[in-house]
């Protein structure tokens, strides 16, 4: 529930409502706005009647939150959430989309990633993404070069200035991936892996969380309120495709219409990855484009300097010369867009 207090509440009116709720088993939140303190109480209901705390001093108003996503839900908080990064990249709102460009695992060769960096940098991209610990389906293909991949990322992210974006995938490696990464990716495979969830968590780092291949929607938004109530709000959410019956032609099925649903239900920015959306390359530019149309907040494609010769999804990776093709199209159809309140034609304010 939210406890919404007077805009006169005293110090002491605040406090008898948070002792209230720690009584009762309750999580309380302070928000301390200029016109109004929020509380949010997280916990068992049924414990505590809304009308007793409508009866104490200093209390306005007390909204149930019928989502049992209820930090990540828009009832909590109306306004959209916006990530931004010291460099004055902005993530959700009214901020143009950003990109996240890079390829599916880090290789042994740092002249290779150093191309696809420079590419993204070139076209206007904010963030180089690449797998230094890679789940594989197969114990036989390459999962991940580790903390060299990590040092190669920093490299590139030294030489071009974008953000570095990687996936954790166990707790004993989240002080490694944080010493390197600006955002850590939590894969789909581990959406609900609470252990992990909890640990990024309690940490400080934006988090991209991925939409589990058999997850719906409310699981998925319940997955980021595992993080959120840790204390960690930087979430990102992804939609990356979901399992389906026709696996004869893409690899999963981009559930394009999670997008303006959870734009609905939730106040959290949420990006598309059209590249394991649908396994192809060709489907890369046009669900991308739908993504934009359909107010995602950012665009996550895998870009090789030679998908052909690729360690892991080379089918669904664009070349160079390919993404600059695709993301000069992305761009333009950006700058056609009716603009909303305060979202500006430049990627940087």
């Amino acid at each position: 529930m939210i406890i919404i207090m007077e805009k006169n509440a005293t110090a002491e009116n605040i406090q008898a409502v948070i002792n209230i709720l720690n009584e009762h088993g309750f999580r309380a939140i302070l928000h301390e706005g200029d016109v109004h303190t929020v509380i949010d109480a997280l916990g068992d209901k049924t414990t505590l009647s809304q009308s007793r705390l409508e009866a104490m001093d200093g209390v306005n108003q007390v909204k149930l939150i019928r989502q049992p996503y209820r930090m990540a839900s828009r009832d909590r908080k109306e306004e959209d959430t916006v990530i931004e990064f010291s460099n004055g990249v902005k993530i959700g709102g009214a901020n143009r989309p950003v990109f996240m460009i890079g390829p599916c695992s880090v290789e042994d060769d740092y002249d290779g990633l150093l191309q696809v960096a420079q590419a993204a940098k070139e076209m206007g991209c904010q963030f180089l993404r690449g797998g230094a610990f890679k789940p594989r389906t197969s114990p036989y293909d390459f999962d991940g070069l580790g903390e060299q991949a990590l040092k190669y990322l920093a490299q590139a992210r030294e030489a071009t200035g974008l953000l570095v974006v990687t996936e954790l995938m166990d707790v004993v490696d989240l002080d490694l991936v944080c010493n390197y990464a600006d955002v850590i990716q939590i894969g789909a495979r581990n959406m609900q892996n609470f252990r992990l969830l909890k640990a990024v968590g309690k940490c400080k780092k934006p988090v991209i969380l991925k939409r589990g291949p058999a997850a719906t929607i409310q699981e998925f938004l319940l997955a980021a309120e595992h993080i959120m109530y840790n204390g960690n709000e930087q979430v990102i959410l992804c939609e990356r495709g979901v399992k389906s019956f026709d696996s004869a032609f893409t690899r999963n099925l981009l559930d394009i219409s999670a997008v303006p649903v959870i734009k609905k239900h939730s106040h959290l920015p949420i990006i598309v990855d059209p590249s394991h959306g649908t396994g192809q390359r060709y489907l890369i530019e046009p669900m991308a484009k739908a993504g934009i149309i359909v107010g995602a907040d950012g665009i996550m494609v895998e870009v090789h300097h030679n998908p052909a010769k690729a360690l892991s999804d080379g089918k669904q990776s664009l070349s160079i010369p390919q993404f600059k093709e695709v993301f000069a199209k992305l761009n333009n159809l950006i700058d056609t867009l009716p603009l909303e309140k305060g979202k500006t034609n430049s990627f940087t304010e």
